[in-house]
């Protein structure tokens, strides 16, 4: 049973994936276990009161844990699991898929529609920058290609950063074509680049079934946007002749694609082409979060709980009904 399909009072007695194990001070004295315990449906919290080393052991974060206990929806304090024990999976009793998140596509259809955008870009400077990062060969596409988008909120899965930045650079390449006075290529590299400095900033545990995202050092201590700035800075100075006005327009998209300085940009958005990139990034990541709150979302449930994304609560009205001309088809669902 997924864990957005638990209800108040439930026994529970299967596998879930280690999200946070965090060892918190006791107001009596000593120390106590908070575990964030989750599938690919969502998480519940569970707090260890005994024996904390060696279940700490157990716990690492990316761990599968065999869980028996009971699902409980206290009235301050929210869904947890009132834990009986918590013990190493057996080989064999549990699907891996089932405890991780994914892209609704596969992989090879995301990378496919890639490099057919990439082949629209006619300017030669840019195709010549976009084929140091995402060429087939390319050291950082092999990087790009498996990075996830966020820590949290949105895409914060494998192949998230490819899925998010394609759809951005989808989204302004066919927005470009409505609006005039913005430069399609560099919008679409702007876009594809904008979020380059989490290959720096983000680090994943590599075991599976877990891929638990964290911040690096250099995520912490200079952010996403600067490193970003100085790895498409540096890649721009490789290339001979890389006229300064283009160089000067698509880093201005990285540094203001975050929008305002209370959100981390250093500069805000000063051009069509950040502009866009900045809105059209914006709106995919708060799509992205309906996404996950959908995911999340118990049968039967059309309001998911408050979301600090959204700033809100996010209803889903019922599916199209089968055969209908607007019905959507079933997203694939990517494979390992």
């Amino acid at each position: 049973m997924f864990v957005n399909e638990l209800q108040d009072g439930m026994e529970i007695d299967q596998v879930l994936l280690v999200r946070e194990a965090e060892r918190r001070p006791r107001r009596d004295g000593g120390d106590y276990l908070r575990l964030r315990l989750g599938d690919r449906t969502g998480a519940v919290v569970c707090m260890v009161w005994e024996e904390l080393g060696e279940i700490e052991e157990l716990t690492q974060p990316g761990a599968p844990v065999h869980v028996r206990g009971r699902y409980t929806v206290h009235p301050r304090f929210g869904p947890q699991i009132n834990l009986r024990g918590l013990e190493e999976p057996a080989p064999g009793s549990y699907a891996p898929l089932d405890l991780q998140d994914g892209p609704a596509h596969s992989v090879e259809r995301l990378e496919a529609q890639l490099r057919e955008l990439l082949a629209t870009i006619r300017r030669p400077h840019l195709r010549a920058l976009l084929e140091r990062v995402l060429g087939e060969d390319s050291e950082l596409w092999a990087l790009y290609r498996v990075a996830p988008a966020a820590k949290l909120y949105h895409q914060a899965y494998k192949h998230g950063l490819l899925e998010h930045s394609l759809s951005v650079a989808q989204a302004v390449s066919a927005i470009s074509a409505t609006f005039p006075g913005i430069d399609r290529d560099v919008a679409v590299t702007g876009a594809l680049l904008h979020d380059i400095g989490k290959l720096e900033a983000y680090t994943e545990d590599e075991d599976p079934p877990g891929r638990i995202i964290d911040l690096t050092d250099a995520g912490r201590l200079q952010g996403e946007i600067a490193l970003g700035y100085y790895r498409v800075r540096r890649l721009i100075e490789e290339i001979d002749g890389f006229p300064a006005g283009l160089a000067q327009a698509v880093t201005h998209i990285i540094l203001s694609h975050h929008g305002t300085l209370e959100h981390g940009s250093p500069v805000v958005p000063c051009t069509r082409e950040a502009t866009l990139v900045h809105m059209i990034d914006n709106l995919g990541g708060r799509l992205g979060s309906f996404d996950r709150l959908e995911k999340e979302l118990a049968p039967g449930k059309r309001w998911s709980s408050f979301d600090r994304a959204i700033e809100g609560s996010a209803f889903f009205a019922d599916s199209p009904v089968a055969g209908d001309d607007d019905a959507a088809s079933e997203p694939e669902r990517e494979a390992a």
